[in-house]
């Protein structure tokens, strides 16, 4: 019954999004700009293919969805003690989107497909019309700025000169954000689609060099480590690449469709299910030589798209029963758990060096003592969260789903 709704539900929402227009795509050789005009001297974040670290490398800069390419959310930097609200900028429209920040600038888009871009100083200085509707987080390299559009286009845009560096069409919804790496000896820009396809990329030409199929949609962003790529689908399998040789060397049913994302430290992967059933996934060489459930839904009629934030000794989890759960990636037992206030949802908690920070849909940002889960500091926004927050050295960025962006710091 859950899969027929689900079915249903994505087929009434791609329907309304079918009369939309591309206008962008118009002349498109005539406007091409090339990658290299968009480089700044200060890109730094992702810089190097085999950058691919647990931790937030950048202080200044949180690119992509959970701060870094393994998509583990944690980051050394330390949040204030007491944070204060600094600012804020109010976009007047709704997002599904989470912020990303590229030299201090946070960046998210709008379900109407317009890209804000805003300073530390909540000034608005990037403003991008794409004119058809986005649901996906955008994800920023070497002055690009990559994001995926209901209608199937990803979009390379050139912050420097807010224009379009190239598209890229699939046949069906982007929802992920995309992430990106050495592929197959190209530095590729890789997206799932809702045409049941990964993509990867050039992130210089627009132009596809390698694409593997699944059985269903893919809503969620992979994850990569270790030149291997970790994905989970709406058929219900997760699947592992090997970027070195492009092939894909191992999978695994869970029988329950995946819409979130992995996240991948060392050699061990941790994903969430639809019904919050969490798995941990032992790899070694492209293979998957053990797996576990480490956690079983306390409801299954309800749904989980929430990521775990992954640290050297724990994994830190939102659960359906309003709880936050630490626990030990040694033995597999948890450590503390912590009741949040209000409803949890889509948003996905950022470790901070010691403390952890937690965001859920009622609308309550909380800090809690990463080792044993005691409150430290909390904030009615008073709005609705979808969003996970971005982090970077002396601030947090929290975006409602009005499209509000709230800036704490001290």
């Amino acid at each position: 019954m859950k899969n027929f709704i689900f079915v249903l539900f994505v087929f009434v929402f791609l329907s309304a999004c079918k009369n939309r227009t591309d206008n962008d795509n118009d002349n498109f050789d005539d406007n091409f700009i090339s990658q290299e005009s968009c480089v700044s001297a200060s890109d730094t974040d992702i810089s190097s293919p085999d950058n691919l670290v647990v931790s937030n490398a950048n202080p200044q800069n949180w690119s992509i969805f959970r701060g870094n390419p393994a998509l583990t959310a944690y980051t050394n930097i330390s949040l204030p003690k007491n944070p204060t609200l600094l600012w804020t900028f109010e976009s007047g429209s709704n997002t599904r989107s989470s912020p990303v920040i590229h030299n201090q600038v946070v960046y998210w888009s709008d379900r109407r497909g317009r890209i804000f871009g805003v300073n530390h100083n909540g000034k608005q200085v990037f403003d991008f019309a794409m004119n058809t509707a986005v649901d996906a987080i955008p994800m920023v390299h070497n002055g690009v700025l990559y994001v995926g559009r209901i209608d199937g286009f990803l979009y390379a845009i050139c912050l420097q000169k807010q224009d379009t560096l190239w598209t890229f069409e699939t046949f069906g919804q982007i929802s992920a954000s995309p992430n990106r790496m050495n592929f197959h000896g190209k530095d590729a820009i890789i997206v799932g689609s809702y045409d049941n396809y990964l993509y990867m990329i050039n992130s210089k030409t627009g132009e596809e060099i390698h694409r593997f199929e699944s059985g269903y949609y893919i809503n969620g962003a992979v994850a990569q480590s270790n030149n291997i790529i970790v994905y989970g689908g709406c058929d219900g399998w997760i699947r592992v690449i090997d970027a070195i040789s492009g092939v894909q060397t191992d999978s695994l049913n869970v029988d329950i469709y995946i819409p979130a994302s992995p996240a991948i430290s060392g050699n061990s992967c941790y994903i969430a299910d639809h019904s919050g059933n969490v798995y941990e996934l032992k790899l070694n060489g492209g293979k998957i030589i053990s797996h576990k459930k480490i956690m079983a839904p306390k409801d299954e009629n309800r749904t989980h798209v929430s990521v775990p934030a992954v640290s050297d000794q724990m994994i830190y989890i939102v659960s359906d029963d309003r709880h936050v759960y630490a626990i030990n990636r040694k033995d597999g037992s948890v450590a503390w758990k912590h009741l949040l206030k209000g409803e949890t949802g889509e948003s996905s908690p950022v470790i901070c060096n010691d403390k952890l920070l937690v965001c859920t849909r009622s609308g309550i940002v909380s800090i809690l003592d990463a080792k044993n889960g005691k409150l430290l500091w909390e904030y009615d926004i008073g709005e609705q969260i979808f969003a996970s927050p971005a982090v970077i050295n002396g601030r947090f960025y929290v975006l409602t789903f009005r499209g509000n962006l709230f800036c704490f710091g001290r």
